[in-house]
């Protein structure tokens, strides 16, 4: 067994607007190895991205706060540090490749001075080292070293993005969180910026959190997968349990809405329904009125997290009692 590197044990994450309570992420689970590529899949909406500055204690405040729960960094629970310990860690330790790479960059600063800015905070080197580094860096993502002068402007959406990952790789941190890093590129670049990221992932070693919609992207580049939905893990495990294995109805449904080539058919199988309101939730499971496998029990309350064998994690009704009847 790998040494865990972070655990989140039983997170729940709310924003407050309007007189509403939008239960945002609701008691989850997730350790991450040190090592390990984790993909996070879910619908839009899901709590992806909101788990994601859970980690980085970059919630909002107002109008999010995170209620309950722990994140747990080497042991070391980052809920409890002060700002000041935390912008030690953000960066240095762990860092986030942003969705869009349009706004991840500040438009007025040379690429070089955003990341050699990133070395001297953490690692306190003089300003000429740390813009050999800076320079290093660029070039380990495939960038020529010489444009280090050259403003975020001067980049294509791939190179921007190539650009945050030597930020976010700067200063060698054990952690790296990417928040859909390809959502904003066309399908050649994303492929090129995937291999680049699983490249640099087993060169330095690095942890990964993945979060998709994409589960071809999750396949390619993790080891194992978490599918969330209203909030909740509803199933988690290695890439072979959860694709050639499926057990949830709403992970069988993402899997049954992609098209597959060696089938001849004229519509596409999406889930039906929407996800319920966060402002909202039913009682019970929250799948239950999209659920082709709704039980009465389903709408009374909510099922708990079983392991259906090999640490492979399903919050179902249909596997607790060891068996697979509806």
């Amino acid at each position: 067994m790998r040494d865990t590197l972070l655990e989140i044990k039983n997170l729940k994450v709310i924003y407050s607007t309007d007189g509403k309570v939008v239960e945002a992420v609701n008691h989850i689970d997730l350790k991450i190895h040190k090592g390990e590529a984790l993909g996070l899949i879910g619908e839009t909406g899901a709590g992806k991205t909101t788990t994601a500055l859970s980690i980085l204690n970059l919630i909002p405040n107002p109008p999010g706060k995170i209620v309950e729960g722990e994140i747990c960094y080497c042991g070391q629970n980052l809920l409890k540090l002060s700002q000041r310990d935390m912008r030690a860690v953000r960066g240095n330790k762990i860092s986030m490749i942003f969705q869009d790479p349009m706004t991840a960059l500040n438009p007025v600063m040379t690429v070089g001075d955003q990341i050699a800015e990133v070395i001297r905070l953490h690692q306190k080197m003089p300003r000429d080292e740390a813009y050999i580094k800076a320079q290093e860096m660029l070039e380990t993502v495939g960038i020529p070293g010489n444009r280090l002068k050259d403003f975020p402007h001067q980049f294509s959406g791939g190179m921007k993005q190539r650009v945050v990952i030597a930020i976010s790789l700067a200063c060698n941190p054990e952690l790296l969180i990417a928040d859909e890093p390809t959502t904003a590129l066309d399908v050649t670049i994303q492929e090129q910026v995937l291999d680049l990221m699983e490249k640099l992932q087993k060169e330095f070693n690095t942890s990964l959190l993945m979060i998709t919609h994409d589960l071809g992207v999750v396949a390619e580049v993790c080891e194992t997968v978490a599918i969330m939905y209203a909030g909740e893990i509803v199933e988690y495990g290695t890439i072979e349990q959860v694709y050639n294995d499926t057990k949830h109805p709403y992970t069988r449904g993402l899997f049954d809405s992609i098209p597959k080539f060696h089938e001849d058919v004229k519509r596409l199988k999406p889930i039906k329904g929407q996800m319920p309101n966060p402002a909202n939730l039913p009682v019970g499971c929250n799948f239950a009125d999209r659920c082709p496998d709704v039980m009465p029990r389903c709408r009374e309350s909510e099922p708990v997290v079983i392991d259906v064998g090999e640490n492979h994690l399903v919050k179902c009704y249909k596997y607790i009692g060891g068996g697979d009847q509806a």
